[in-house]
């Protein structure tokens, strides 16, 4: 009787153990597709990221050339300010001897802008003098 159930109970486990592989097998597609979709959808957001730091990256260059360009502006109407060359032009004038009035003829500049100037100029070349 006991060679008569040995192959019974071989056939039932073998049985169980074919159930139970299909079930881990199941259970493995399932977890596949599920880390086949999350992979998917980083892929996704990866890209829109991608794309994202692109268009940030063309901005960023764009706003440099911007930046250059004013840059590039400033300094060119600093270097031709009529104000500025007009001071520089009266110091100079004060260094060779020039009076308050003469100032206001030769560089355009109010009453109280010469007398500046020349305070300025003379204070400086006082200066000079007690540092030599």
């Amino acid at each position: 009787m006991l060679g008569e159930v040995s192959p019974y109970i071989g056939i039932m486990l073998t049985a169980i153990l074919s159930g139970y592989v299909f079930y881990l097998k199941s259970r493995m597609n399932k977890q596949s597709d599920k880390y086949d979709e999350l992979i998917s959808s980083l892929n996704h957001e990866l890209q829109a990221i991608g794309s994202g730091s692109m268009g940030v990256g063309r901005k960023l260059l764009s706003l440099e050339k911007q930046i250059t360009e004013l840059k590039n502006s400033q300094e060119e109407m600093v270097r031709n300010d009529p104000n500025r060359v007009s001071y520089t032009e009266a110091t100079r004038l004060v260094e060779l001897g020039a009076e308050v009035e003469d100032l206001m003829n030769s560089c355009g500049i109010s009453r109280p802008e010469a007398e500046l100037v020349t305070a300025l100029s003379q204070r400086n070349q006082a200066k000079e003098v007690t540092v030599n």
